[in-house]
């Protein structure tokens, strides 16, 4: 058996899809900005503030 080579029309659209592939996957959207604020703080419960007052004391920097 004889091997045929690929019609050129199968060929260019073969090389069309891989061409295309490869230029969606290199034009990706860059990540966006990482947010580095601190989230707020937490609320503080009914019997802390009872406890403490409102707001608590600060507690100890070691």
């Amino acid at each position: 058996m004889i091997p045929r080579p690929i019609p050129s029309a199968l060929a260019v659209s073969l090389a069309g899809l891989i061409a295309l592939a490869a230029g969606a996957c290199a034009t990706a959207p860059a990540a966006p900005a990482v947010d580095l604020t601190p989230p707020p703080p937490r609320p503080y419960d009914a019997k802390t503030q009872l406890e403490y007052g409102n707001p608590p004391p600060r507690a100890p920097r070691y």
